[in-house]
């Protein structure tokens, strides 16, 4: 892995000496990129769910580029050649933190970019152990604008009166979202508020929200659990009388197919959470949360 980001980092500043203005050293070519093109502030995520949070206090002012690709696991995910190359042109890398972006500071190192600054949104925030999707809780993803929206004021504090703008409307938006959907939890029978999971992305939501996680088939990334556990999880399944086990597009569905089949209960294998999609129904960070609650409610109710 070492010798590919190194090779990958070798092509990226050739390519910079090869466009620098003549006198001009490769380090200063890469550096000297505050904002993009047209005047907006270059702005990394790691990962797509972490866009709309950027774009909404950002607004037009940002152009936000994200690593992992739209339909990916960021806690599988391997970095590419390319994304050197992104980093090395950004001025803020937003990471969500919290052990879910592994493969992050060794690429960061490898742009060798100086003026980049870092925002790690889960930095002091309350977690659950081994389980970094805080933002899954809308009220935890309302931490996530403020600490986004001090990051751009202190890269561009001549437009601060438009970030506080967009953050408090981004903010009264994610309030919203998060008394719509204690509404639509509300009218399932508080026996049927119950889930399996395929991995653990969901203790943040259920939490906030009144559904117990009952069991989950992925403990680990990328690590299949054995039949005894699986057995584990059909007795747990029929004991606490949970009707569904819910999985994502980007993961295989066999497990939770083997899991519901023999438990006697649905499998819903179109949640989203690590990643937005291509379907316009979960856009974006509040569509996701919106279109996830629906499926829960169907499920479950």
């Amino acid at each position: 892995m070492s010798r590919i980001v190194a090779l990958a980092l070798a092509l990226v500043m050739a390519g910079c000496a090869a466009n620098a203005p003549r006198g001009a050293s490769t380090g200063s070519a890469v550096h000297r990129q505050p904002q993009h093109d047209d005047g907006r502030i270059n702005v990394v995520t790691t990962f797509s769910t972490l866009n709309s949070f950027v774009e909404g206090v950002g607004g037009d002012r940002v152009h936000v580029q994200n690593l992992v690709p739209v339909g990916a696991s960021p806690e599988e995910y391997q970095p590419s050649p390319q994304d050197i190359a992104t980093l090395s042109r950004a001025q803020l890398v937003v990471e969500n933190g919290a052990g879910i972006e592994v493969w992050l500071q060794h690429t960061i190192a490898s742009a060798s970019n100086d003026n980049v600054q870092q925002r790690v949104l889960s930095d002091g925030l309350p977690k659950i152990e081994r389980n970094p999707h805080l933002w899954m809780d809308p009220v935890l993803a309302r931490a996530y604008v403020g600490k986004i929206h001090d990051s751009l004021v202190r890269l561009d504090s001549a437009h601060k009166s438009e970030y506080d703008r967009n953050a408090k409307a981004y903010d009264a938006q994610l309030t919203a979202l998060q008394q719509w959907i204690a509404k639509q939890i509300a009218g399932i029978p508080p026996q049927q508020r119950a889930m399996i999971v395929f991995h653990n992305a969901w203790d943040y939501y259920n939490r906030r929200f009144g559904i117990a996680t009952i069991g989950i088939i992925e403990l680990s990334p990328g690590q299949d659990p054995n039949p005894a556990y699986i057995g584990q999880l059909v007795d747990l399944a029929r004991r606490h009388h949970v009707r569904a086990v819910f999985s994502e597009p980007e993961y295989s569905p066999k497990l939770a197919q083997t899991l519901a089949k023999s438990a006697g209960i649905r499998i819903v294998s179109n949640l989203y959470d690590d990643s937005i999609g291509s379907d316009p129904r979960v856009h974006d960070y509040i569509s996701m949360l919106r279109y996830d609650t629906g499926v829960i409610v169907q499920s479950l109710k």
